[in-house]
This record gives structure tokens, C-alpha cells and sequence, in this order.
């Protein structure tokens, strides 16, 4: 079978971003892409473009059309619809956990979205938005195929060490282990490494994924052999409004002190990271444009705790041969990758500051490690997962 159209959509708590493919002998092509933003918001707004990024629709939304994820889908699935012809041949899906068992992607029926929605004490931030557009479609469109992808199923191959916590065995026996996540992206990235930067492929390299959800990965020959996040999202790096790094010790206190789980866990999702630190905005461009002692306390915090981290991963891999930036602020915040290489300095990292102000493919100086910009695209890699479920080669 040729010519299928193939739906990717990335759903998330206040966006749902998507992507419409035509395949045709195994290629993909983009026919469109966009995002309805602002869902619960007083502004939501839809943006989207044709092919070659030519603008095809930006305007407000009535906030009574997206004043949930359920009616935002409505809204964006009419929209969708319109613009396709007719309907696609498959949907895919960016789900955030896999657990142990999927290490890979799924064809979704009953039992497999009773099992995801198991998994939503793991990543409530995220697995509940994720699996919601599947249950809407499904119920519609039982017969149309779906299909789950996973950011945790491109770290099945971390070593045992790397899944381990120091914890009794009967609680890994339950589940309790490290994941990690931003799978797809990873995925992506390492799937470019050969033809952007052949030099480092098959090396030992450090990608960093650096957006409101940010992580590190370290890759030999592009498979990942450790990663900064662990058992649920909130492990790891500083984020846009989650702690990353953060003693076990202080859950414990919050506890203690009478705060119950659901304040807990939105002082950790909604409060923390960047935001916490500031107390301006978990957005790095709002505190790069800020003069405040505390925004620049958070950015300062953000680089040093990332860079902490890719000394770490590059001693889980024996070394470094290359470094990548992806992601909204890995790709387009020069000045924070400035102030993350200057702290890896000792590593061989040294930036072209010209190259680095212009987001150019290569950033680094001459001596230096390799620094490379690679843009990240986990829909494109959602939809080469859909190819394959339904027989065609990627």
C-alpha cells in the first residue's frame, strides 16, 4: 500500500501540537503542521503551516472551544479535518511512559490503553493529556489504527547499573526504576547523527535536550546508555517549573509538615525549577529579557546543574567525543549554550561565539570538542513508528 495520510499528534496540558504526513513508497512528506496553544487559557490560539513553513492559519480561538483538552480536540480535530480531505489512514501518538513492558510502539486496543492508563501515576503531568485524544478517536473511529510511541522506550537499552535505585529489591520488582524520557527525541537525533555530524555518530556523545522539559542522554553509537531522567519526569535537570535534582529528604518533610500529595506533587510540576528560582517565569526567554538578581540566579542554576551533568554522563560513557544541543532552548538560546559550554571548558568544549549567536549546524571553536545544533522533530519520528507498525519500511 502507498499514498497513506498519516496524522501525528502531540498532546500535552496546555497545547497539542500535530502534524500531518503523506507517505508515498516508504517517504514521508509534511502536508502541514501546527499547534492549538492556550488550552484552558484565556487565549488560545491555533497556528499552523503548509509545507515549507508558508503560513496557513494563526488566530485566537473562542476560550469556550478549548476550556478543556476534550473540547480543544473537538475544536482542532473539525479544524484538521477540514484541511485534510478526507480522513487519515492512521494516527500517532507521543505518550510519555511505556513502563517495562513497551519498548517499543503499540497498535492501541482496549488492553493496551488499560495498561497506559495504568501508568498515569508515573507521569501525571503528562500521560493523562497524552492518552486522552487516543480515547476520543477510538471512540469515534474504532477502526481506525493507532498508535503509541514512547518517550521512555528508547532508553530500554540502558545498562542494568543505569536502572538501578539503591533500593530494596522488591520495590524494582514492582516497577520501581529508572526510565528516562524524551525518547523520541533522543531518537530522532541519533537517527541524524550520521549524515550531521558522521564524525561523532558512532562516538561517544552527550545530547542535550533542553526545553520547558529538559534532560541529557548519553549515547554510545547512538543507543542510550544513561540519562538524567529517571523513574518519573521530574528527575534530572532543572526545568521550566520542575526541580529537577532534588533530595528525596525534602518530599519527605513536605509530607511531614502536612502538606498532602496533591499539593505536593503541584509544588514539584507547577512551582519548582526555573520558576521557583526566579519567581518570575519558568520561560527562558522571559529571563534572559529580565534583569533581575533572580533570573539570572535561575539561568545560572540551570547551566551549572547541566553542566554538572554532562561531566556525569561522560563518565558513565569513558569519555566525550561530541556534544548536542536540541529543543526549544537548545536550539535557540544562544546565551544559555554559552554559559553551559564555559562551565565544560575543562572538557575540551570551547564555542565559536559567532557561530553560536547564529544557531549555526556546528558552534564550536577550532580545538574544540564537536558542538553541534541539531533540530529535534519527535512527530516525524512518531510518524516513521506508524510506518512500520503497518508494514511499510521507514
Amino acid at each position: 500500500m502507498s499514498g497513506r495520510a498519516i496524522l501525528v499528534l502531540n498532546a500535552g496540558s496546555s497545547s497539542i501540537k500535530f502534524q500531518l504526513y503523506d507517505e508515498a513508497g516508504g517517504a514521508l512528506t509534511r502536508r502541514f503542521k501546527g499547534r492549538l496553544e492556550g488550552i484552558g487559557t484565556a487565549r488560545p490560539r491555533l497556528l499552523a503551516w503548509a509545507a515549507g513553513d508558508v503560513a496557513l492559519e494563526d488566530r485566537a480561538l473562542d476560550p469556550a472551544r478549548t476550556a478543556d483538552g476534550e473540547a480543544a480536540q473537538a475544536a482542532l480535530g473539525g479544524w484538521i479535518a477540514d484541511h485534510m480531505g478526507g480522513p487519515p489512514d492512521a494516527v500517532g501518538h507521543r505518550v510519555v511512559h511505556g513502563g517495562g513492558r513497551f519498548t517499543g510502539p503499540a497498535l492501541v486496543d482496549d488492553t493496551v490503553l488499560a495498561e497506559l492508563t495504568a501508568l498515569v501515576p508515573l507521569a501525571p503531568l503528562h500521560q493523562p493529556h497524552n492518552l486522552a485524544p487516543i480515547r476520543s478517536i477510538r471512540a469515534r473511529r474504532p477502526d481506525l489504527p493507532q498508535v503509541a510511541c514512547f518517550d521512555t522506550a528508547f532508553h530500554a537499552t540502558l545498562p542494568e547499573l543505569a536502572r538501578r535505585f539503591a533500593i530494596p529489591e522488591r520495590l524494582h520488582a514492582e516497577g520501581v526504576r529508572r526510565y528516562g524520557f524524551h525518547g523520541l527525541s533522543y531518537e530522532y537525533i541519533s537517527s541524524r547523527l550520521p549524515e550531521l555530524a558522521p564524525e561523532i555518530a558512532g562516538g561517544r556523545v552527550v545530547v542535550l535536550h533542553l526545553g520547558s522539559g529538559a534532560s541529557a542522554c548519553a549515547m554510545r553509537a547512538g543507543r542510550s546508555v544513561e540519562s538524567t531522567m529517571g523513574f518519573t519526569a521530574l528527575d534530572g535537570l532543572p526545568m521550566g517549573t520542575r526541580p529537577g535534582l532534588l533530595d528525596a529528604g525534602v518530599v519527605l518533610y513536605l509530607a511531614q509538615q502536612g502538606r498532602g500529595a496533591a499539593e505536593i506533587e503541584h509544588i514539584l510540576y507547577h512551582e519548582s525549577g526555573l520558576r521557583g528560582l526566579s519567581g518570575l517565569s519558568g520561560d527562558v526567554r522571559d529571563l534572559l529579557a529580565s534583569d533581575a538578581p533572580a533570573a539570572r540566579l535561575a539561568l545560572d542554576y540551570f547551566a551549572y546543574r547541566t553542566a554538572q551533568s554532562i561531566a556525569a554522563l561522560a563518565s558513565a560513557l569513558g569519555g566525550l567525543d561530541g556534544l548536542v544541543f536540541t529543543a526549544g532552548v537548545g536550539e535557540n538560546a544562544a546565551p544559555v549554550r554559552a554559559m553551559i559550554a564555559e562551565r565544560c571548558a575543562w572538557l575540551g568544549i570551547r564555542l565559536d561565539p559567532a557561530a553560536n549567536a547564529a544557531h549555526a549546524p556546528r558552534i564550536h571553536a577550532p580545538g574544540s570538542l564537536p558542538v553541534h545544533i541539531i533540530p529535534t522533530n519527535e512527530e516525524r519520528m512518531v510518524a516513521r513508528h506508524v510506518l512500520d507498525m503497518l508494514g511499510a519500511a521507514p
